[in-house]
C-alpha cells in the first residue's frame, strides 16, 4: 500500500518586491511560463508575463488576507451587484502594490514601457456606467480601508456591448472582454453551488409534526465562482469579488443525442449558459425578461448559499449570531430578491420558522436605491414570477400579508394606502414591486446624494419613511482618489504630492491643504502645463477614435455619460446648434472657441437615446467639415464609451456637463471624477451637484436651471411652444432642426427628437431650461478667456474634491449600517 503523501503547509519564502525580483520573474515568467525566446517578445506577451508577474504577489498577500480573516472572524459584508465596472486590473495593481518603479525598470530591459503593455489590456466590461464603476470604486476604498467585505457579482461572458458608430447610428457589437482569457481571476469549482428554476412548492411535515416547505422537480443550474483579487492601496490587504458563471448540471443528454435529436441534446447546457451571457438582456420581450429575472435571482441565490455555506462550516447550523455577524449590502433594485431567498434558504434547507428566519433577514439586509425613475424600479409579472420561481412567490406572499398586517395596524381602515404600498400590485396584470420587498425586508435603506435622499422619503418612497423613519439615511457617493486621480493623471498627482505630500492618496481630505496654491502663480502656470499635457492626450484620443482634429488651446467642454434623456444630451446639442448658427450668422463676440466632446451608450432597445446618439453625430459632421467653424468650434462622439477612455477624458477636461433634469439624477459619479481633476461644473441643482456645489462654493460653478420642487410646478402650465418663440436664439436653433438641415438626405429621422422638445408633456422640460443654459455657457467664456481667475476655480475644485472620495462614502456605510467600525 502507497503511503500517501503529506502536502507541506510551511511557510513559502516571500517574494521579492525589488527591481531584482520583479525583473527575474518577469524574465521567467516570459521565457518559461510562455515559451518565449529572446528578441520574440510582443507587447502582448510582456502583458501576459507582467500580468503573471503580478498576480504572483496578489495571491500572496490575498491568502494572507483570507487567513487573517478566518483567524478573526470579523463581521462580514457582502456586497451584491449586477454590475462591477473594474475597468483594467494590472496599472491599478501596479500602484496599489507599490510597484511601479521596479515594473518600469523590468519592462525597460525589453525595450518598453509601461504604458505601452497596459494598452494590451481588455476593460473588463462587466458594467453599463456609474453603478457598475461606483462598486468598483467601494470595492477599491474597501480594501484600502482593510475592511471584510466580499463583492458578488456575475461572470458576463460578454459585457457591455461594443459601440461602433456606422453612418452616425450606434451598432452594437460583442464585447468579448474574455477572448484572451483573464489573468485576474482564480476558478473556484470546490464552492460550486445550484441554483433552482421552475418546479413547484410541496409542504411536508417532519417527526416534531412541524409544517415545512421544499422546492422540488426543479430545473437546476451551476454557479461556479471566479474569484478575482481586490488590492488595497499599499497596505498589504487583498479583498475578494467573486463573479459567478452559469453552467449545466449535465452537458447533454446522451440518449437524445444518440437518437439524433442533437439540438435537444445540448439545450439545457444552451439554456443555463445563458444566464450570464450577456449584461443586461434586452428586456423588450417577454423571453427577455425571463432572462433578466434569471440573472437576478442567479446572483442572489449563489451569493446566499454562498454565505450560508461558509458560515455552516465555521459553525455549523447555528444561526443564532449569524445575524450579528452578517450583513448583505444590495446595490440598487436588481438584487432585491435576495430578501425572499434568504427566508427560503434558511426555512426550507435549514429548517429555521418563520420568525427566525425573518429576524435574521430583516436585520441582515441593507438596500441601496439608485434611481428617482419610478420605471427604474424592478417589477416583475406575478406569471412570470409563478413559473419560474414559484416557492418564492409564495414567500413574497407572506412577506406582503404580514406587512400589510402592520400597515392596518399603523393607519386602521385605509384600503387604499394598502394598495399603495403592497409589494403585490394587483390589478389585471399583477406586479411584484421588488423595490418595495427590498424596502420591507431591509434594516437600512439608503439614498446616494442628499437631494435624492429628501425626494426618495418626500416622494417615491414617503410613505414608507412614514411608517419606518429610522430606516431612511444618506450615503453620498464617492469615486476613488487612487484611479480617478493618482493613477489617470499621474502629472497633476505629482504635483499635488510635491506641494502637500502623498498622504492625500489615502485621506483626500488632505487635498484641502491645495487650495492656498491657488493664489501661487507659479503654480498657477505649472497647473496649467499640467492640463495642457493632459488636453494633448486627450487630442490624440479624438483623432484616433474620432477622426476629428481637436486644438489644446480650445476650452475642452466635455459631457460622457450613459445616454438618457433625463441626462439631456439633447440640451447640450442644442446649445451646439446655437453656436453654429452664432458662427454662421458672425455673431461671434464675447465666443471662446471650444471642442465638444459627447459620449456614451444607449441601451440597444432605447429608440429615443439613439436617435439622439445619430443627431450628435449629424450635427458633428456640419460643424466639422465647414471652414467657418474651425476656429471657433469642434464636435466629436466618441464610441465605445469605458472606464479606460475616461482615464484620459477626465484630466484633459476644462469644463464637465452635469445637465440633467432636476430631481432625475440620483446622485452622478462622473461629476466628483472631473471634479477632482480640475474640471469647472456646469450643471443643475440635481443629484451630487448640490454638494459640490457647496463643497466648492457657488462662485466657482456654473449653475443654471429649474429646481427640483419648480420643475414640478412648471409642469401644470408647460407650454414649449411658447417659450421657443419668445426667445430668438431659440428658434433659429428649432428652425435648422425642423428645416431638416441636419439630415437633409434623410427626410423625417429627427421628428422625434422635436416632437419631444415642443411636447407639453416632456418629462425632462428641455424648454424650460434652454435658455438658463445658454446664458450659464456664456459666462463659462466669459470665465475662460481669463486665464488666471479659471486656473484658480479649477485649483479650487481639487481642492474641495475631499468630500467626494469613495473612502468617505465607505467608512460611512461602515459605521453606519454595517456596524463594522
Amino acid at each position: 500500500m502507497i503511503d500517501r503523501i503529506k502536502v507541506s503547509n510551511a511557510q513559502v519564502e516571500p517574494l521579492g518586491m525589488d527591481e531584482q525580483k520583479v525583473a527575474e520573474d518577469l524574465n521567467r515568467h516570459v521565457s518559461l511560463t510562455l515559451g518565449r525566446d529572446e528578441g520574440n517578445e510582443s507587447h502582448g506577451y510582456l502583458f501576459d508575463a507582467l500580468a503573471l508577474t503580478v498576480q504572483d504577489r496578489l495571491i500572496e498577500r490575498w491568502r494572507a488576507t483570507r487567513d487573517r480573516y478566518r483567524a478573526e472572524r470579523p463581521k462580514r459584508v457582502s456586497y451584491i451587484s449586477m454590475e462591477f465596472l473594474m475597468g483594467r486590473a494590472l496599472s491599478n495593481a501596479v500602484n496599489n502594490l507599490d510597484l511601479e518603479q521596479p515594473v518600469r525598470q523590468a519592462l525597460s530591459n525589453y525595450g518598453c514601457t509601461l504604458e505601452e503593455v497596459v494598452q494590451e489590456e481588455l476593460d473588463a466590461g462587466l458594467g453599463n456606467g456609474g453603478l457598475g464603476r461606483l462598486a468598483a470604486c467601494f470595492l477599491d476604498s474597501c480594501a484600502s480601508l482593510q475592511l471584510p467585505v466580499t463583492g458578488y457579482g456575475i461572470r458576463y461572458e460578454y459585457g457591455m456591448f461594443n459601440q461602433k458608430i456606422v453612418d452616425g447610428h450606434q451598432v452594437e457589437c460583442p464585447d468579448n472582454w474574455l477572448r484572451d482569457g483573464s489573468h485576474w481571476e482564480v476558478e473556484s469549482p470546490e464552492n460550486t453551488v445550484r441554483v433552482k428554476f421552475f418546479g413547484h412548492s410541496e409542504y411536508y411535515r417532519d417527526q416534531a409534526n412541524r409544517q415545512h416547505s421544499r422546492w422540488i422537480d426543479t430545473q437546476d443550474v451551476l454557479a461556479v465562482p471566479y474569484d478575482v483579487p481586490v488590492p488595497g492601496y499599499r497596505n498589504e490587504t487583498v479583498n475578494t469579488l467573486r463573479l459567478w458563471k452559469s453552467a449545466a448540471t449535465d452537458e447533454f443528454n446522451l440518449e437524445d443525442f444518440n437518437a439524433g435529436s442533437y439540438t435537444e441534446a445540448v439545450a439545457a447546457k444552451n439554456l443555463a449558459e445563458q444566464i450570464t451571457m450577456v449584461l443586461y438582456p434586452n428586456d423588450a420581450s417577454e423571453n427577455g425578461k425571463e432572462l433578466r429575472l434569471r440573472q437576478q435571482y442567479f446572483l442572489a441565490s449563489a451569493s446566499l448559499q454562498d454565505v450560508l455555506h461558509r458560515w455552516v462550516k465555521n459553525h455549523g447550523e447555528d444561526f443564532s449570531e449569524f445575524g450579528e455577524n452578517n450583513c448583505f449590502q444590495l446595490n440598487d433594485t436588481h438584487p432585491s430578491i435576495a430578501v425572499a431567498e434568504l427566508m427560503r434558504l434558511l426555512m426550507d434547507d435549514y429548517l429555521l420558522n418563520w420568525e427566525q428566519a425573518w429576524k435574521i433577514t430583516s436585520s441582515t439586509m441593507a438596500y441601496t436605491n439608485h434611481t428617482l425613475l419610478p420605471e427604474a424600479l424592478e417589477r416583475w409579472s406575478v406569471g412570470l414570477f409563478k413559473e419560474l420561481l414559484p416557492r418564492l412567490l409564495d414567500i413574497i406572499y407572506e412577506i406582503n400579508a404580514r406587512f400589510l398586517t402592520l400597515v392596518a395596524e399603523r393607519w386602521p381602515g385605509d384600503r387604499a394606502r394598502q394598495q399603495r404600498l403592497s409589494i403585490i400590485e394587483e390589478g389585471d396584470h399583477p406586479q411584484v414591486r421588488m423595490a418595495y420587498l427590498a424596502i420591507v425586508g431591509s434594516h437600512s435603506v439608503n439614498g446616494v446624494a442628499a437631494l435624492h435622499t429628501q425626494l426618495l422619503i418626500g416622494g417615491l418612497f414617503h410613505e414608507f419613511y412614514q411608517l419606518w423613519p429610522e430606516k431612511f439615511n444618506n450615503k453620498t457617493n464617492g469615486v476613488t482618489p487612487r484611479r480617478w486621480l493618482a493613477q489617470s493623471n499621474p502629472g497633476l498627482s505629482e504635483l499635488v504630492t510635491e506641494v502637500i505630500g502623498k498622504e492625500w492618496i489615502r485621506d483626500l481630505d488632505e487635498i484641502a491643504r491645495l487650495r492656498p496654491f491657488a493664489d501661487d502663480e507659479a503654480f498657477r502656470i505649472r497647473w496649467r502645463d499640467v492640463k495642457q499635457a493632459n488636453k494633448e492626450r486627450l487630442v490624440e484620443l479624438v483623432e484616433r477614435d474620432c477622426g476629428v482634429q481637436f486644438h489644446s488651446d480650445m476650452l475642452f467642454d466635455i459631457q460622457v455619460k450613459r445616454i438618457h434623456e433625463y441626462k439631456r444630451q439633447l440640451l447640450n446639442v442644442l446649445h451646439i446648434i446655437h453656436l453654429y448658427d452664432r458662427v454662421v450668422r458672425g455673431d461671434v463676440k464675447g465666443m471662446q472657441p471650444r471642442c465638444v466632446l459627447i459620449g456614451g451608450k444607449a441601451a440597444p432597445g432605447y429608440v429615443m437615446a439613439k436617435t439622439i446618439i445619430k443627431l450628435i453625430n449629424n450635427v458633428a459632421a456640419v460643424i466639422n467639415k465647414d471652414r467657418r467653424l474651425q476656429p471657433w468650434l469642434r464636435v466629436a462622439f466618441l464610441p465605445n464609451y469605458r472606464v479606460t477612455s475616461m482615464e484620459v477624458i477626465c484630466p484633459g477636461t476644462d469644463l464637465s456637463e452635469q445637465i440633467s433634469t432636476a430631481g432625475k439624477e440620483a446622485s452622478g459619479t462622473g461629476n466628483m471624477k472631473f471634479m477632482m481633476n480640475g474640471a469647472l461644473t456646469i450643471g443643475t441643482l440635481d443629484g451630487a451637484n448640490i454638494e459640490i456645489r457647496e463643497a466648492v462654493g457657488p462662485e466657482n460653478f456654473f449653475l443654471f436651471g429649474l429646481e427640483a420642487h419648480e420643475v414640478q410646478a412648471a409642469r401644470q402650465s408647460y407650454n414649449p411652444d411658447a417659450i421657443i418663440a419668445d426667445d430668438a436664439d431659440f428658434s433659429r436653433v428649432m428652425q435648422l432642426l425642423e428645416s431638416g438641415h441636419f439630415n437633409l438626405f434623410e427626410p423625417g429621422i429627427f421628428d422625434s427628437v422635436v416632437a419631444s422638445i415642443r411636447s407639453c408633456d416632456d418629462a425632462w422640460m428641455t424648454a424650460a431650461d434652454f435658455r438658463g443654459y445658454i446664458n450659464a455657457q456664456q459666462a463659462v467664456s466669459t470665465a475662460y478667456q481669463d486665464t488666471q481667475a479659471w486656473t484658480r476655480m479649477s485649483i479650487y475644485n481639487t481642492a474641495a474634491s475631499g468630500r467626494f472620495s469613495s473612502d468617505r462614502t465607505i467608512r460611512d456605510y461602515s459605521k453606519e449600517i454595517w456596524g463594522l467600525c
